[in-house]
C-alpha cells in the first residue's frame, strides 16, 4: 500500500492549475452508453483510480476506451451486454450511473447493487423511483437491480425528487433523454455537475431546459450523437487546495477555475480573515496573520458543499476561537474527527455537528484515512502539525485528487508518496 509521509511547517505559495472534476467525469463517461454513433473525445478528464475503475466497468459492457493526457476516447457501439457485475459495481457506488443510459438504450438493464465510501446511509431507492416513473419495471432480486423498459421505451413523465440527489438526478436526466414524449424533473440537483452532464448531452443532441435549476424538463429524441466535450474544473480540488494555503498561512493562485461555482466556500474563507481576489478564471487566497473561527453548515448547491466539510474541519484547528461544523447532507460523516484528535486537535462531536476548539497545536503521527475526503482534511493537518504525520490508505484519496501530493510539492509542502506494509 501507499501513504503520504509530509513533514509539516511549510507555507505553501505558487500557481497550479484545477483539474478536471470527478463527480462531473463520471455521469458524463456513463452518457456515452446512450448511443453507439461514432467515438467520443472527452477532454479535462483526471488521471484518478475511479476514473479507470468506471472505465473498466464500461468496457466490460463492451465499450473501447482509451486513456491518454486527461483525454479519453470512447466508443459505444458494440456494448451488447447489459449486466454490470458486483465484481466491479461494488468499488464504487457511482456504477448506478449505467442503469439509465442502458435502459434508456435497449430497453433493460441488470446492475449489481453499489459500493463506494463507507460513512452514512446513501440509499438508491431515488434512482429506481426515478426510472419508475418513466416506466421501467424494477425488481431486486440476488443483489441485482433488474430493470426492464414497458414495451421495450422509457415514456417522458414527472419525477417529482423528495429531496435533492446529484446521482438521482443524473440517472434521470440520462433516462429522459431518450424516452418517448417530455419528462419534467421538479426538485433536480442544481450542481455543476448536473449542469455539466446537461450541456453534455445537449451537445449529442437532447433537449434540455432549465439547466442550472431545480426543474428539468426533457423532451426526449430517437438518437443521439458522439462528440467531443472537455469536462469542467473540479471545485472541490481547488477547494481543498486553498485551504491547503490558509492553513500554512500561505497565498496560492489556482488557475482553469469558474469562480462562480466556487462563492459559497469563497464567502466562508473570507470570513476566516483571508483575501480573495477573483481574475477570470483564476482565484487567489492570501491568508491572514490570524484564522477566525468560522461556522460551516454543509448542505446541498449553491450552499457549503459536504465534500469540504472534512478539509474546513482541519483548518478550524488553526482558527482563533470556536466553530461548529454542521453537515446536514451526510449526518455521520466525521469518521476523520478521531484521527484529527490523534493529531492534537480538540474536536467534540455532538450528533450532526462537530464543535472545534481552536488553534490547537498538531504534532505528526501516523493516521489512517477511511474515505475520500477524509484522506484529505488528514493530510493538510499535516501539513501544519509539527514533525511527521504519515498517512495511511491514501488510495482512498487517489479517487479523487490527481496527483495531489505533486501539487502540494510544487507549491512547497514537504510532502512524499512511500509504500508500507500494513498488519492485520
Amino acid at each position: 500500500m501507499d501513504k503520504l509521509v509530509v513533514r509539516g511547517g511549510n507555507r505553501l505559495s505558487g500557481r497550479v492549475i484545477a483539474s478536471g472534476s470527478k463527480n462531473s467525469s463520471l455521469p458524463v463517461i456513463a452518457a456515452t452508453l446512450l448511443t453507439g454513433d461514432g467515438r467520443f473525445t472527452l477532454h479535462r478528464i483526471p488521471d484518478l483510480q475511479d476514473i479507470r475503475t468506471f472505465s473498466g466497468l464500461l468496457d466490460h459492457l463492451g465499450t473501447e476506451t482509451s486513456f491518454s493526457g486527461n483525454t479519453l476516447m470512447i466508443s459505444t457501439k458494440n456494448v451488447e451486454n447489459l449486466l454490470a457485475p458486483y465484481e466491479l459495481v461494488k468499488k464504487m457506488r457511482a456504477s448506478i450511473y449505467v442503469l439509465g443510459p442502458l435502459l434508456a438504450r435497449f430497453g433493460e438493464a441488470r446492475v449489481s447493487l453499489p459500493g463506494g465510501c463507507a460513512f452514512g446511509p446513501r440509499p438508491i431507492d431515488l434512482h429506481l423511483m426515478a426510472m419508475e416513473r418513466l416506466g421501467a419495471e424494477i425488481t431486486i432480486e440476488s443483489g441485482f437491480i433488474k430493470a426492464k423498459a414497458k414495451n421495450g421505451k422509457l415514456q417522458g413523465g414527472r419525477i417529482d425528487f423528495p429531496i435533492s440527489s446529484v446521482g438521482a438526478t443524473g440517472n434521470a436526466v440520462m433516462a429522459a433523454a431518450l424516452a418517448d414524449g417530455t419528462t419534467t424533473i421538479c426538485n433536480a440537483a442544481p450542481e455543476p455537475e448536473i449542469e455539466t452532464l446537461c450541456r453534455f448531452l445537449t451537445a449529442m443532441g437532447a433537449r434540455i431546459t432549465g439547466i442550472g435549476t431545480t426543474e428539468l424538463v426533457i423532451e426526449g429524441v430517437e438518437r443521439l450523437s458522439a462528440v467531443e466535450f472537455t469536462n469542467v474544473f473540479d471545485r472541490i480540488e481547488a477547494a481543498t487546495l486553498l485551504a491547503a494555503a490558509a492553513i500554512t498561512g500561505g497565498t496560492i493562485t489556482i488557475d482553469g477555475v469558474e469562480p462562480n461555482q466556487l462563492l459559497s466556500v469563497l464567502k466562508k474563507f473570507t470570513h476566516a480573515g483571508c483575501s480573495i481576489s477573483l481574475s477570470g478564471g483564476s482565484v487567489t487566497l492570501a491568508s491572514p496573520e490570524k484564522l477566525i473561527a468560522t461556522n460551516i453548515t454543509a448542505k446541498p448547491y449553491p450552499s457549503f458543499p459536504t465534500d469540504m466539510q472534512a478539509q474546513w474541519t482541519a483548518l478550524m484547528t488553526q482558527a482563533e476561537g470556536i466553530s461548529r461544523i454542521t453537515d446536514k447532507v451526510y449526518h455521520e460523516r466525521f469518521n476523520h474527527i478521531p484521527e484529527l484528535n490523534r493529531l492534537g486537535a480538540h474536536i467534540d462531536i455532538v450528533k450532526n455537528q462537530a464543535v472545534v476548539h481552536g488553534p490547537m497545536k498538531l504534532s505528526g503521527t501516523k493516521v489512517m484515512s477511511t474515505d475520500l475526503r477524509a484522506s484529505a482534511c488528514l493530510v493538510l493537518a499535516g501539513l501544519v502539525a509539527e514533525g511527521v504525520t504519515e498517512v495511511l490508505r491514501v488510495y482512498h484519496l487517489d479517487r479523487g485528487y490527481e496527483q495531489i501530493e505533486m501539487k502540494l510539492a510544487h507549491l512547497g509542502a514537504d510532502i512524499s508518496r512511500e509504500k508500507y506494509q500494513e498488519f492485520s
